[in-house]
C-alpha cells in the first residue's frame, strides 16, 4: 500500500486526531478530512434528511519534499503491512 504516486515531489504528512492514522496526501493544507475515519456522504438522503458534515480531523504535521517523499512513503507502507525491515 503506497500513499502517493511514483515521482511525487511534494506532499503533506498528516495525522488524524480522531483515529490516530498517519498518512501522506498530495493535497497540502493545514487540515483535511481523514481518508480512514472521515464520513462518506450518503447519496440516498430523503427530503427531510440533512447532509452529513465532513470534519477536517487530519492535521498537517510536515510538508515533505524531494527524495524524502519516497522514503516516507516506503516507511509508512512497511509499518502498515508489517514488511521486512531487513532492507534498513
Amino acid at each position: 500500500m503506497y500513499y502517493v504516486p511514483d515521482g511525487t515531489e511534494k506532499c503533506g504528512f498528516y495525522e488524524c486526531t480522531e483515529c490516530g492514522s498517519r498518512f501522506l496526501d498530495l493535497r497540502i493544507a493545514p487540515a483535511i478530512v481523514c481518508p480512514y475515519c472521515g464520513e462518506e456522504p450518503d447519496m440516498e438522503l430523503g427530503p427531510n434528511d440533512e447532509m452529513p458534515e465532513n470534519t477536517e480531523t487530519a492535521k498537517l504535521l510536515q510538508m515533505i519534499e524531494g527524495e524524502d517523499v519516497e522514503k516516507y512513503d516506503t516507511l509508512l507502507s512497511l509499518a502498515i503491512t508489517g514488511g521486512d525491515e531487513g532492507w534498513i
